[in-house]
């Protein structure tokens, strides 16, 4: 006797206890799924530990250092570098951007390591736990290929457009891949509005981590501009990627009690899911590969938008009593006498007495910028 089979109409839209929590972590899922960001995660703090010892304050720094008792690893006083991190020449050392390196001696290959450094500790504590806290989640919901391109496509696109807004003091980019992420939460919450349960915490955890890494940015050497291209470039992606949510589609179990789905309809649902919304995806991805490719060819030509806009470098800088924003080239003239280094800053005259001679050039360029 032939066994006969109810064939039956599969449906996306959802059923109301089918809406998708989008900030809180599912069950049933594989621990394997998130190793995307534990593997980005990991090589930053890698990075941070390889920046501070190469920078070895102690040495370089004759002991003048913030938390003395950590010897090598110890940071620069926060005068210097208020995030508790390396000096500026240990920035330029491990690859952060600065104008004249980019244009002048054309060391493109900046814009790679540009997005895995850290101004300083605090910068990378708030960055990681950041990352982890958004990166999880959407790599739980949408698997770890998808998210790992938007990160690294938002990590390269931030430093493209930070590199058109570039002074002469070193900037540091690990925040761009960050906003990525939330870009890319952003668009999935927008698409798919109508299928999430929890839309206000949403909101409101994205516009938190969003002011806290920003205002972040306010401060030296992490740049702002960075996060702005990131955050474009993720909801561009997400728009593209990650416009249907992985929802379990309403059926009805056959006379047998046993659930059909049929090839036609299995086909069916496959189908809509990977053509969903198509005008918007092909609208998104020629706007992101607009956006890469003018980035692209603006910085190789050298462009720097900050000649033409006087309030674009506070967008990235807060004036302070320990730093300005401000982009000029300081000098100062040297003296040494009785085993001391005297340093007088051309610019306001400002001086200072060290108690030391042996320092190399790049830290002497330290701490003419420190007293100018």
């Amino acid at each position: 006797m032939a066994e006969s089979s109810e064939c039956i109409d599969v449906k996306l839209s959802p059923a109301p206890d089918q809406r998708i929590p989008l900030m809180k972590s599912g069950r049933g899922r594989r621990r394997g799924d998130t190793w995307v960001v534990s593997v980005f995660v990991i090589i930053q703090i890698g990075v941070f530990i390889a920046t501070m010892l190469v920078n070895d304050c102690w040495t370089n720094s004759h002991g003048d250092c913030a938390l003395q008792p950590l010897g090598r690893f110890s940071f620069q006083p926060l005068a210097e570098n208020p995030l508790l991190g390396p000096s500026q020449s240990k920035l330029d050392e491990m690859g952060a951007l600065r104008r004249s390196l980019l244009t002048e001696h054309h060391q493109t290959w900046r814009l790679f390591t540009f997005p895995f450094l850290h101004a300083g500790l605090f910068h990378l504590l708030l960055n990681l736990c950041s990352v982890i806290y958004v990166g999880v989640r959407l790599e739980h919901e949408f698997g770890p290929i998808r998210i790992g391109i938007i990160y690294a496509l938002s990590a390269f696109v931030g430093a493209l457009v930070a590199s058109l807004f570039l002074q002469n003091t070193p900037a540091v980019g690990a925040s761009g891949a960050l906003y990525g992420l939330l870009g890319t939460l952003l668009s999935e919450l927008v698409w798919n509005w109508k299928f999430h349960s929890n839309k206000i915490s949403a909101i409101a955890s994205l516009v938190f981590v969003f002011v806290c890494n920003f205002f972040l940015g306010f401060l030296p050497y992490v740049d702002n501009f960075s996060s702005i291209g990131g955050f474009i470039s993720g909801f561009l992606l997400g728009s593209v990627f990650l416009l249907t949510p992985q929802l379990q589609p309403r059926v009805a179990p056959n006379k047998g009690g046993l659930i059909d789905y049929g090839v036609k309809s299995y086909i069916k649902l496959k189908l809509k899911q990977k053509l969903d919304r198509p005008v918007l995806r092909i609208v998104s991805l020629i706007l992101f590969s607009l956006l890469l490719a003018g980035c692209l060819v603006a910085v190789l030509h050298g462009i720097n938008i900050n000649s033409n806009c006087t309030w674009c470098p506070y967008v990235d800088c807060i004036p302070f009593t320990s730093w300005h924003c401000k982009d000029t080239e300081n000098s100062c003239e040297t003296m040494v006498s009785n085993a001391q280094l005297t340093m007088t800053c051309i610019g306001n005259g400002n001086f200072r007495v060290f108690p030391f001679t042996n320092i190399s050039r790049a830290r002497i360029n330290d701490l003419c910028n420190l007293i100018c």
